[in-house]
């Protein structure tokens, strides 16, 4: 607190006279050294009338400090009246000095200095206090201003306040509870929770105020009187919506569950009556049961689950926790019926290509993507039952059958080729050819080994999602074997190709294919270059620049997939090295594209085969191949002389897979496998399933346009006035979600300029529907007493819109209202 001379100073600053009382006379020996310079102190001695005279007429713009001690007559017996009204009066007691230090002036001050001491005699807390203070501030606003300096916090605001005392509960920390106790204000907090929330209890506690809140959001904030009922579900979604209390709501929400005995609950509610609401864990975790039984059973339509999935996305706390788990139940809901609903048998070779490469690869995908989920998602116990049905379904009702079905069209070709579908030994002639010719363009090839037409798939949908960049992917037959020496050898420029006396090196017009120094050697004679991944990633810009502009063809090979599924010990890793890959291979686009590179061909030397099971005993060969002399026998292919003929395999002769020389080739039926000590049994290649031969190619550019923004959001408000306490605006997402067109995230909320009156949820615009009613979304906002100031006058209906990773926001979209409501004044702070 400041002292008695600095006090005077203040007050000299604004007045020439100074009427000091002091009753006691305490300071009667010590007012003149208290005198700021240039003041001129006068004690009353009963000599009011030439003192007023003094002060007023000889003298009357001297600064005069006028001290008088003793009891001073009340009324017209006070002959210094006029002066006290006119200017004030000073005193040196304690509360008093206090109460002009901060500022003080409504009535009740001083009994609130003397109720909370411990407070006031903290020099500390007042200091902290004094720049939150505002002389408009009733007793109501000094008291929540002094819980926020306790709390440590600028903040007053009741909801403010019970948030940090939850956050602290949600700890375990009552260190900012029991401050309150301390200081006395523990009362005054309790009584704003009453008034303001409706919270009443003889005893009142945290602990006791938590079970009371998620009670009232467990039956929906209606069990309290309707201003109460606002204001607590305002600030309970507020709570909830903010990152920095989340956390904590969520841990308090999973001890109120059971407390409350939800858990039982909520296993008797419905579906709709779960998806409606998402305040405590077991809710969600009952949901995601039910969809279980759903996506097992049948008995949910897709449609319906996705729905769900997405409502949950976009609604619910709890989603990101079971995000993964999601996304196995939305591949399993898709997965399933369409295996049941798949027309596997086809008619010819083109037939069975087309058909693989225009929609039955959905099937490896969505199994990829749930085998994936389901092996990392939060808790897998739920999926046990689902995941043997998924495989079931797979491996019997899809992988062997087509494999069985397509086994038919490959036993009747006398040629591996098609005059439909270019063949990847076509694939330089076909697609960089063209492009250099001449110089006039330059060409990028990134193979990634094992890249598998479905994953590839995915990879061309993730960069389509990039901003600037067009990818199309297509697909070309791949070479037999399907396997890694061949495959590449088959993407370069060459006339010729032939397995070597050994098999491999495969032969490239005669010259060795095998590592990057051959492959670069043959390139030189088209202008072009070969180098790894792994070396174009540790280069520089600028070294990556000037390895771009010195060639007419850059070859980039990749190996994240075969290097981790091609291994015994880590084939269970395949779908988690899928996915590393096309991060890998968005990585390598953007450098390349970023080192000038604008066209850019991703493809692969083969597909494969996965499959989590082990496959039935059937699929396993017994037979050996057998032949003149056998060079190599892989698990998925032979490579030989004089091979003898068996119904196990299907024989071709180099000159049948467009190999000039070299050996006979043998491929398993279906999806067999030649059994190998040692070996894996779930990822393989090197034979002519679907999985394994229908290679994709993807043709990336990059352009100067945006070709990637979010959906636009219309607001559609079914009357311009807002009569009650809460108002429902439709919202209407005008196209569906794609590669190109972002799903967007907006807050709304209802403002008076720029004065926030409601709450302000955060709205996920993500459909993906053609269907115009499936892309309307309504928000509820609830006014707070912030809207009371607004009665009768316009306020606007707010879309807000992330600025960035900045945590900011800007406006989006707006319209007007008109607020008319009869409404009462809710206390708060």
């Amino acid at each position: 607190m400041s002292s008695i001379s600095e006090h005077l100073a203040t007050r000299f600053d604004q007045h020439r006279l100074v009427v000091w009382h002091d009753l006691e006379g305490s300071y009667a020996t010590d007012v003149d050294f208290q005198a700021p310079p240039g003041v001129t102190v006068l004690h009353v001695q009963n000599d009011e009338f030439s003192i007023k005279h003094r002060v007023l007429r000889d003298e009357p713009s001297t600064k005069f400090l006028i001290y008088r001690s003793g009891p001073v007559a009340e009324g017209p017996g006070n002959w210094l009246l006029d002066l006290e009204l006119a200017y004030g009066v000073f005193t040196a007691d304690h509360r008093a000095l206090m109460r002009a230090d901060l500022g003080l002036m409504t009535p009740g001050s001083d009994e609130l200095i003397a109720k909370h001491g411990t407070f006031f005699g903290d020099a500390k807390l007042v200091a902290k206090l004094r720049p939150l203070l505002s002389t408009k501030d009733d007793l109501a606003k000094v008291q929540a201003k002094m819980c926020a300096v306790v709390l440590d916090q600028k903040e007053h605001s009741f909801s403010e306040l019970i948030r940090t005392l939850l956050v602290q509960h949600a700890a375990g920390d009552s260190a900012g509870y029991e401050a309150l106790v301390k200081q006395g204000l523990a009362d005054f907090q309790w009584a704003g929770a009453a008034n303001i929330y409706g919270y009443h209890s003889e005893t009142p506690s945290m602990a006791g105020f938590v079970l009371w809140m998620f009670k009232q959001a467990r039956g929906g904030f209606a069990a309290t009187t309707s201003n109460a009922a606002r204001n607590i579900e305002i600030d309970f979604r507020s709570f909830r919506n903010d990152r920095h209390s989340l956390v904590a709501l969520k841990k308090l929400a999973r001890q109120a569950e059971t407390d409350l005995d939800y858990i039982e609950q909520a296993s008797d509610a419905s579906l709709s009556e779960l998806v409606a609401t998402d305040i405590f864990d077991a809710g969600e975790k009952e949901i995601i049961r039910r969809l279980i039984q759903g996506i097992a059973s049948q008995t949910i339509p897709l449609p319906d689950i996705a729905g769900i999935i997405r409502t949950r996305r976009r609604d619910s706390i709890w989603f990101d926790d079971y995000a993964t788990l999601y996304a196995a139940l939305g591949a399993a809901a898709e997965l399933i019926p369409a295996i049941r609903s798949a027309l596997i048998e086809v008619s010819s070779f083109d037939d069975g290509f087309s058909r693989y490469r225009d929609d039955l690869f959905r099937i490896d995908q969505l199994y990829r993507q749930y085998t994936l989920a389901s092996r990392t998602a939060e808790f897998t116990q739920p999926l046990e039952a689902l995941n043997e049905q998924v495989e079931n379904a797979y491996v019997t009702d899809f992988l062997s059958k087509l494999g069985i079905s397509w086994q038919q069209q490959i036993d009747q070709v006398e040629t591996w080729k098609s005059l439909a579908i270019t063949s990847q030994s076509s694939f330089y002639h076909q697609y960089i050819a063209p492009l250099v010719r001449g110089g006039r363009k330059k060409a990028v090839v990134v193979i990634s080994d094992a890249l598998r037409y479905e994953v590839a798939d995915e990879l061309a949908s993730k960069i389509r999602g990039e901003n600037k960049y067009d990818a199309k992917i297509e697909a070309i037959l791949g070479v037999l074997p399907s396997y890694t020496q061949l495959g590449m050898a088959s993407l370069l420029p060459h006339k010729t190709l032939a397995h070597s006396e050994n098999g491999d090196p495969v032969l490239v017009d005669g010259q060795a294919s095998n590592g990057t120094a051959n492959r670069s050697m043959i390139l030189s004679s088209v202008g072009g270059t070969a180098i790894q991944a792994t070396d174009f990633l540790k280069m520089k810009p600028a070294e990556r620049r000037d390895l771009y502009a010195a060639h007419q063809v850059l070859y980039v090979y990749h190996d994240t997939i075969d290097a981790t599924g091609d291994k015994a010990v880590s084939e269970h890793r395949t779908f988690k090295a899928a996915a590393d890959a096309i991060d890998d291979l968005i990585d390598i686009v953007k450098k390349l594209a970023n080192a000038n590179a604008t066209n850019i061909f991703v493809t692969a030397d083969h597909g494969f085969l996965y499959q989590e099971s082990k496959l039935a005993a059937q699929f396993n060969l017994t037979v050996k191949p057998q032949g003149d002399k056998v060079v190599v026998a892989n698990r998925r292919y032979v490579l030989g002389r004089g091979l003898k003929e068996d119904d196990a395999f299907r024989r071709f002769l180099p000159e049948q897979l467009g190999l000039s020389s070299g050996l006979e080739v043998q491929i398993p039926n279906s999806i067999c496998r030649i059994v190998k000590p040692g070996a894996g049994f779930q990822f393989v290649h090197g034979g002519a399933s679907l999985q394994e031969i229908v290679v994709p190619v993807i043709s990336i550019n990059k352009g100067r346009s945006d070709t990637v923004e979010p959906v636009n959001i219309d607001i559609h408000p079914e009357s311009d006035k807002i009569t009650t306490g809460q108002i429902v605006v439709k919202l209407f997402q005008q196209s569906a979600v794609t590669d190109q067109r972002t799903a967007r995230k907006l807050r709304a909320g209802l403002y008076f300029g720029d004065q926030l009156i409601s709450n302000e949820p955060e709205l996920l615009f993500d459909a993906e529907s053609t269907e115009g009613r499936d892309r309307f979304q309504s928000v509820r906002l609830l006014l707070s007493k912030d809207a009371d100031e607004a009665n009768n006058q316009s306020v606007e209906f707010r879309l807000s819109e992330p600025i960035g990773d900045t945590g900011e926001w800007k406006k989006y979209k707006s319209v007007p209202y008109t607020l008319k409501r009869s409404f009462t004044t809710d206390f708060d702070f």
